[in-house]
């Protein structure tokens, strides 16, 4: 694969107008300020270039290599470059065929359809079977030089709403370094939850619709300033077909956030993904999946 230079990760056309998203900046908590821009269009100081081309492994397009960011954890650096990340969970044959459940894994992709990221679930098989998608999982992810940058560590909690004692979490700890946390908050009808930084302080919220469950459209889960009054992103799962969706657990995902956002808060935006999948958007034994936090 060979390119005339680094392409700009422009996005497409955004997936909510921008008059919910009102430019300024968001104060969360310690240093995380960040100039909110509509989805697509670069905020904040410059960025260095992408000085390397796209690499092709087996066909997969790879995103180019980031040079090292003074005081970015290793493998964050491809987070600066871009505004939307795009999560494909791979099919199953197996699952499929006898319903067996495996460790999910999934492709992490930019706007230009090059892989960032490969993530991969590492839990055991007796975990799988008994604990269904309310399992505890770790979830390893790795760059294009098979380095695993982040490490996604979700423990055993209760998954309804009326155990508000032991509500779910994910922590985020990238080899060596724990940047963040995914707290799920107590509602009676919604899923919400707060992203918190390394020392447990607040920084965004994340809300949901009262029904998780659609036909022919996606359901959105909204990222949004600490007080709740200004968009600041979204977590989409995307509607795949009545195929896929009736006799997969496959989904499809897709990400939004300021392009300034501090990388290892990007990261736990990753992480959230995944435990809303999981909490979700997962069939259970039964083969129907949640429609609430019921």
């Amino acid at each position: 694969f060979h390119s005339s230079g680094p392409q700009p990760a422009t996005a497409p056309a955004v997936p909510y107008g921008s008059s919910q998203h009102v430019a300024g900046t968001y104060q969360g908590a310690g240093n995380y300020d960040f100039q909110a821009q509509p989805m697509g269009f670069p905020g904040g100081a410059a960025i260095p270039p992408i000085q390397n081309q796209p690499i092709m492994h087996d066909g997969t397009i790879w995103m180019p290599i980031p040079p090292p960011i003074p005081n970015c954890p290793p493998g964050l650096e491809y987070l600066t470059q871009i505004d939307q990340i795009f999560i494909h969970q791979e099919i199953e044959l197996l699952e499929i065929l006898t319903g067996f459940e495996t460790n999910n894994k999934y492709e992490l992709k930019n706007a230009l359809g090059q892989r960032v990221y490969f993530a991969a679930e590492d839990t055991g098989c007796l975990t799988r079977m008994c604990c269904g998608p309310s399992r505890p999982f770790t979830i390893r992810i790795v760059d294009n030089l098979g380095r695993e940058v982040i490490t996604l560590e979700r423990p055993l909690r209760c998954s309804s709403c009326w155990c508000p004692c032991c509500l779910q979490e994910v922590i985020q700890a990238p080899p060596g370094t724990r940047v963040g946390y995914v707290v799920q908050n107590w509602h009676p009808c919604l899923p919400k939850f707060t992203i918190q930084d390394d020392k447990r302080m607040d920084i965004l919220k994340i809300t949901g619709p009262c029904i998780v469950c659609s036909c022919c459209d996606d359901i959105n889960f909204e990222v949004k300033s600490l007080d709740e009054t200004c968009a600041v992103g979204r977590i989409s799962k995307q509607w795949t077909g009545f195929v896929q969706e009736a006799f997969t657990d496959a989904d499809n995902f897709g990400i939004t956030f300021p392009i300034d956002l501090d990388v290892k808060m990007k990261a736990v935006m990753i992480g959230a993904c995944f435990l809303i999948d999981f909490m979700f958007f997962e069939h259970n034994a039964d083969g129907k999946q949640r429609t609430g936090v019921w």
